[in-house]
């Protein structure tokens, strides 16, 4: 009961059916510490192309597009929780994504 009442505490502000990868360490005292991620790229890229599901056959089929500043908004979304230096960087990790996606990034 504690662990539903620290997760909705924390997760209140989030849109209602997002996804939210959570780590959960569990202690021998019964305590608990709980680490809550960005939600997946994925679902980011898909929610700002308006589609829903990624192509069939990344790199030969287009099934939407996203702008530069949609791909700099989800970068920096999931900053945190990439392995990038810089926005720059994560934005090339973002916009890598939504190419194996087959979204195309325009702008």
């Amino acid at each position: 009961m504690e662990f539903c009442k620290a997760f909705n505490a924390r997760t209140q502000e989030m849109e209602a059916g997002q996804p939210c990868p959570v780590i959960i360490t569990y202690f021998t005292d019964k305590s608990f510490q709980m680490d809550i991620k960005t939600p997946p790229a994925s679902y980011l890229l898909k929610k700002a192309a308006k589609i829903q599901s990624g192509g069939k056959a990344p790199g030969k089929e287009t099934v939407g597009t996203v702008t530069a500043a949609q791909i700099r908004e989800i970068a920096e979304i999931k900053m945190k929780d990439l392995n990038a230096g810089d926005i720059d960087a994560a934005m090339q990790i973002i916009a890598g994504s939504a190419k194996s996606m087959g979204i195309e990034v325009v702008g």
